[in-house]
């Protein structure tokens, strides 16, 4: 009989994070939706198992990290392992700012939740994805965080002004291949995606297009990387279409 895989997703009452709990419950994962908000992460945990999927809240505040911890001595508990984790909690605290404006503290409330927030969740369930046959890191990045893209200065992304997000997402990528490196020996395989440019609410205030994909496209990849096989690849950056889109660091 097959072991049914256990999924935990950070920021997964809403946006494109929901939509990667509910692909990843629709392919016959139990997912724990995570979200800091516990009315609005329950709720949305209820509306998918009504739909029959196997899908359980979970409060996880990644700034927090006694509520990082309790979030996982409840998986521990409740199913005594990870085989997935996805790091999709995010944000962008400069919206509508000028770059020589944005202060540290916004730079700092951007780490918080996008760079330090997913060494804390890592740093949690790593003993809880050691038990797994087929381990599987997702965290989700994005074009705005490639410093080859960045370093044309006068391209589309460069020119977002967006310093605080673009140099998190950077410091993501980078603390992704670290840990790709470091977790081999364990047989966990570390990974980013690119959704590419979906109109969720974090990029609700973006005074360009905010892009046509719809969640489920933005979706597609992370769901892909969360559900590599166990001679899948670590240490990539893939996206936005397919997992033959190789995304540049």
């Amino acid at each position: 009989m097959t072991q049914t895989d256990i999924a935990l997703v950070t920021g997964g009452n809403k946006g494109i994070g929901k939509e990667i709990v509910r692909q990843l419950a629709q392919r016959g994962l139990t997912v724990y939706l995570a979200a800091r908000n516990a009315a609005l992460g329950a709720a949305a945990a209820a509306e998918l198992a009504a739909d029959g999927l196997d899908v359980r809240f979970v409060a996880l505040d990644v700034t927090d990290a006694d509520s990082v911890a309790a979030a996982a001595k409840q998986v521990e508990a409740d199913s005594g392992r990870l085989d997935v984790l996805v790091n999709n909690a995010g944000i962008v605290a400069e919206w509508g700012t000028a770059v020589a404006d944005i202060t540290a503290e916004q730079v700092r409330t951007a780490y918080d939740v996008n760079v330090f927030g997913v060494v804390s969740a890592i740093n949690a369930f790593v003993p809880l994805l050691r038990r797994s046959s087929n381990a599987r890191i997702v965290n989700m990045s994005s074009g705005l965080g490639s410093v080859n893209l960045l370093s044309e200065l006068d391209g589309r992304l460069a020119t977002q002004g967006l310093l605080a997000y673009s140099s998190s997402k950077a410091a993501l990528n980078a603390l992704t291949l670290v840990y790709a490196s470091a977790l081999r020996a364990d047989g966990i395989k570390v990974n980013a995606a690119t959704p590419g440019l979906v109109p969720t609410d974090l990029n609700s205030q973006a005074a360009v297009p905010r892009g046509t994909r719809t969640v489920a496209d933005g979706a597609a990849v992370p769901v892909a990387l969360a559900t590599l096989p166990a001679d899948g690849p670590t240490g990539v950056f893939r996206g936005p279409q397919s997992l033959d889109d190789v995304a540049p660091w």
